[in-house]
């Protein structure tokens, strides 16, 4: 069962200058891991922890720390969260994450899924 669907569109140049403007944006909106990462793929993870967000009709108090995109063995792009986004999902029934990255030019985009248990909740 879907719980929640987002989608969000960054446009990489003005991202670049936001982080170029705000020092300490980099480390609020990222893990470590993803900070050593070139500007088209940080937007690409922005866009997809906004997307997160939106797939969890964006409750108050979530941490950008607490979700972060990791990939796996073969390069394919996970979603892992903690705290607090860990307990927004968790109060939605999501089960498990569906995420799809891309940036073409200067726009990065990412779309989640938020599954749930068959039958809610």
């Amino acid at each position: 069962m879907i719980v929640g669907i987002g989608v969000d569109v960054v446009d990489v140049p003005r991202f670049g200058r936001q982080l170029d403007r705000t020092p300490g944006l980099l480390t609020r909106l990222f893990v470590p891991a993803e900070q050593e990462l070139n500007l088209r793929s940080l937007a690409a993870r922005f866009a997809a922890k906004e997307a997160v967000a939106k797939a969890l009709g964006a409750p108050a108090g979530m941490n950008w720390q607490d979700c972060w995109i990791g990939v796996d063995d073969h390069g394919v792009p996970r979603i892992e969260v903690t705290g607090t986004v860990a307990d927004a999902a968790r109060a939605k029934g999501v089960r498990r994450w569906h995420l799809s990255l891309s940036h073409d030019g200067d726009v990065a985009t990412a779309m989640v899924v938020a599954e749930g248990r068959d039958g809610g909740h």
